[in-house]
């Protein structure tokens, strides 16, 4: 097979993390102890779940997801098949695909097109994760629906978010091989394959037993842990990746992983540095990567967040933050530099802004992680790494970094939004209003703190008034912020360039005013990814959720509401989920996301003003 990458030679490396951790070295050197007199990296890939719990029925859960531990070496058993697929798909004409899924089922198909773009005649590679009506329309209605292979990726076969785009793209299949007068023996089935589990996940996806092609994925491996599994592998194969190598290196760091000791150990080394660094309240990891694997982060976040984030502890990831000056910056930061192998000795020798960067941090006493890699393709050796990593850290931390306690409060209040909705029920008026801007489109719903305490907000003793202007009330929610709160931006909208230059300038404003450190998340994509963190991880997250109008909604067709009332519904889940656990929570609905937007960064900036 044609791989877009052609130096592999590093892929069976697996280097050690470089290690700068100031004042923590001495914790950082007891966890290590520890873990060496405990055999933890023999434990875990004993499977051993009394590494992280003694009770019984927690272990017995722990058990039935340790699957991942096996899938490099297992799925480097299916390469001749997935190259056969992929090459069968690219004979029968197909053009591009189209992942439908969330979170696990999507971040890894993204990262590796994103990171390697499509080789010369194979399949370009889009990924659906968003339900705003304007999303789905801008991924999917410029295709030839008949040269469109469509992947509905789903673990469960229940998940909302990829059986209302499957039910889009059947519709949209069904009515061209109609108009082009097809027999009616050709259907959808044959332009749509699944990725999920066997038994009830596979036959809860609508038409399962008419589709082109199904793959199981062993059942003791979840959707964050899936990257190396058919969720990353089957999309792989199609826009021509090299499996082999890629799988090779999964396979050489699963080895170096398993060496005994802690510090020659690349997983279980990291692991027991960025959970230390959490539980000293270094507990923000903020990511430094180049831009050519900068993608990857995303898939980290998800892994980190959803792993860590419960019972009122975790790590918080911080991806694809702009870069600002050091001072900007808390103490509550850890900073991890991922770099690239320049691709010849005059780029390595000029420094990058992160490398200036990271230097600067460690010498002014932050904690700096280097990793290099040594090719693109070493991502599969990184995405294990970090699975062990991840799974340390949550030994360090005390939890099952394999459940996810709290992800099903947002769905669950979704849930009953959407079934008032198929009872025919009108749409339920909008959170109280704050205040609503004429000339910028902006209105403000607030949550019971905010609305009750009606004109003021206490903040470490002092109270700030509101006039009930937008930025009077922006600054009443700032003020609620924690002195370690990480400040997140929940986007209901559109994903778009010009969205993210904005949530960017946003961010940076917020960071370099408060020095917070700040995430951002398209929703519902974030509710699979850091969704699990808001509600159940540190109770520091300080919460901005924007919301549009959708001047052009989507039916799903068979369903009984639209794109736009699904993605509506969604924010009310979360936010009320977010509200019930008496965290801080701010509504910006915006008429027009982009002049709101500009608007919401003014408005911002003068609120800051204010503290």
């Amino acid at each position: 097979m044609d791989a877009p990458m052609t130096d592999t030679t590093a892929a069976a490396s697996a280097p050690l993390p470089r290690l700068a951790l100031g004042e923590h070295e001495a914790a950082y050197s007891a966890a290590v102890a520890l873990a060496r007199e405990e055999s933890w990296a023999e434990r875990l890939f004993d499977r051993d779940p009394s590494l992280w719990s003694s009770n019984e029925r927690v272990q017995a859960a722990i058990a039935e997801r340790l699957g991942w531990l096996d899938a490099p070496i297992h799925f480097s058993e299916q390469i001749a098949a997935l190259e056969g697929f992929g090459q069968g798909i690219r004979d029968a004409g197909f053009t591009t695909a189209v992942v439908g899924g969330m979170g696990g089922s999507s971040l890894a198909p993204e990262v590796l097109a994103q990171t390697f773009g499509t080789a010369e005649g194979w399949l370009a590679l889009r990924v659906l994760d968003s339900t705003d009506p304007a999303a789905v329309a801008a991924t999917v209605d410029d295709l030839d629906p008949l040269a469109t292979l469509w992947i509905v990726a789903s673990k469960s076969g229940t998940t909302t978010e990829p059986l209302a785009f499957q039910a889009d793209a059947w519709d949209r299949a069904e009515r061209a091989l109609r108009a082009r007068n097809a027999p009616r023996n050709e259907h959808a089935g044959e332009l749509t394959i699944a990725i999920t589990d066997p038994g009830r996940s596979v036959e809860a996806i609508p038409h399962h037993d008419q589709l082109r092609e199904v793959f199981l994925n062993p059942p003791d491996i979840g959707g964050r842990y899936s990257a190396l599994t058919y969720v990353g592998l089957v999309p792989a194969s199609l826009i021509g990746l090299d499996l082999d190598a890629l799988l090779a290196s999964a396979i050489a760091m699963l080895g170096a992983c398993r060496d005994p000791e802690p510090e020659a150990n690349p997983g279980v080394s990291l692991g027991l540095a960025i959970g230390t660094l959490a539980k000293a309240g270094r507990d923000k990891l903020t990511f430094l990567a180049d831009p050519a694997i900068a993608s990857f982060g995303s898939w980290l976040e998800q892994l980190l967040a959803e792993s860590t984030g419960k019972h009122g502890t975790g790590i918080v990831p911080v991806d694809r933050e702009p870069l600002g000056e050091l001072a900007s910056y808390g103490t509550d930061r850890v900073f991890v530099r991922l770099t690239l192998a320049a691709a010849d000795d005059t780029q390595a020798a000029a420094p990058t802004a992160g490398d200036i960067f990271a230097d600067a941090a460690a010498a002014a006493g932050h904690p700096v992680i280097r990793i290099a890699i040594a090719d693109p393709i070493d991502i599969g050796a990184e995405a294990f790494r970090w699975e062990v990593a991840t799974a340390i850290a949550g030994a360090v931390l005390g939890i099952d970094p394999f459940d996810q306690p709290n992800v099903e409060e947002a769905k669950e209040l979704t849930r009953k939004v959407l079934a008032a909705a198929s009872a025919g029920e009108r749409r339920a008026s909008p959170r109280a209003t704050l205040v609503t801007d004429a000339a910028t489109g902006i209105t403000l719903h607030g949550d019971a703190p905010l609305r009750l305490t009606g004109g003021t907000s206490a903040n470490g003793g002092s109270a700030v008034a509101s006039d009930g202007s937008v930025v009077a009330e922006l600054a009443r929610h700032l003020a609620r912020r924690k002195p370690n709160a990480y400040l997140a931006l929940q986007a209901f909208i559109a994903p778009s360039p010009a969205t993210d230059e904005a949530l960017d300038r946003i961010r940076a404003l917020l960071r370099d005013e408060t020095r917070c450190a700040t995430t951002a998340g398209y929703g519902p994509r974030f509710l699979h990814s850091t969704g699990q963190l808001h509600k159940g991880g540190p109770a520091t997250g300080w919460f901005l959720q924007l919301t549009s109008d959708h001047p052009a909604d989507r039916p799903i067709p068979g369903w009984p509401y639209t794109f736009g009332r699904l993605i509506d519904a969604q924010a009310e889940g979360d936010f009320a989920a977010i509200e019930s656990h008496d965290l801080p929570i701010l509504r910006v609905h915006l008429a027009d996301p982009a002049t709101g937007l500009a608007a919401l960064e003014q408005a911002l900036r003068e609120a800051l003003g204010r503290g």
